[in-house]
């Protein structure tokens, strides 16, 4: 399943912003209407670089699709904390 939304937040210790929800889905539109091209172009440069192009398309593929579920904490010694969370 490919990710669908997105949510970050960041928290110090004087401030904290509201998590921000970003549609990813909406960014599935013009990668649609692109993918002619970026198909094109990935072809050429593993064509240029000696590798399998279906196995590149395949691993990318298996690298979009494992997104969903991540966590991303990063956290500073002043306490500034960052989250990214794919859904």
């Amino acid at each position: 399943m490919t990710p669908n939304f997105a949510v970050i937040g960041v928290h110090t210790p004087d401030w904290r912003m509201p998590r921000l929800w970003v549609p990813l889905f909406l960014l599935w539109i013009p990668l649609i209407l692109l993918s002619p091209l970026i198909f094109l172009v990935i072809i050429a440069v593993c064509l240029c670089g000696h590798i399998n192009p279906f196995r590149a398309i395949a691993i990318c593929w298996a690298i979009l699709c494992s997104l969903p579920g991540t966590h991303i904490r990063v956290t500073e010694a002043s306490h500034t904390e960052v989250l990214v969370q794919i859904l």
